[in-house]
């Protein structure tokens, strides 16, 4: 990598936000949406460098447009699928509410099972008796949301990552 790429890339990490977005300005033609810092770097360093050494050649631009037309694009993740308990058995049971123990509505009953596709997996997950928490993988966990950063490898909300929102009926 030449020198003046090298002190041009240097000179981000000294830039103010607000230089940063004049610069992303400049290169790109257009004015950005963001302010942060980490993605405007990212951004201005690639197109200092593409202009430098060159940008994809038409043939990697078409091949790129191939795969995107082929790709099924999704703009919303799937709808998590809650199953019923597999025991074989339909039964259909009502608890009193307990003030001691009080229930997260969004959770379906003890013993049925989260699915989640995420990245071509599926993550499926045992709700346990109350107060036990959950099961994935062969291993208890507390709360769904350390399954989700189990998962994904990053903190998400639990009740977001496998897209319960509505009180199970």
């Amino acid at each position: 990598m030449p020198d003046t790429i090298r002190r041009e890339l240097a000179a981000l990490e000294r830039m103010t936000t607000a230089d940063l977005v004049k610069r992303y300005a400049e290169l790109h033609g257009h004015a950005c949406r963001t302010r942060h810092r980490a993605y405007l770097k990212r951004k201005i360093a690639w197109r200092i460098q593409a202009n430098a050494e060159g940008d994809l050649s038409e043939r990697a631009r078409r091949r790129a447009a191939e795969l995107a037309d082929d790709a099924e694009v999704r703009v919303m993740a799937p709808k998590a699928m809650v199953c019923p308990p597999q025991n074989g058995k339909g039964v259909t049971t009502t608890r009193a509410f307990d003030p001691a123990t009080p229930r997260d509505p969004r959770l379906p009953p003890p013993g049925s099972a989260i699915v989640r596709r995420y990245k071509g997996k599926t993550a499926r997950v045992v709700v346990l008796e109350d107060g036990e928490g959950f099961e994935y993988a062969g291993d208890r966990y507390a709360s769904l949301t350390a399954i989700a950063k189990k998962v994904t490898g990053t903190h998400i909300n639990g009740f977001r990552f496998f897209q319960l929102k509505e009180p199970v009926q």
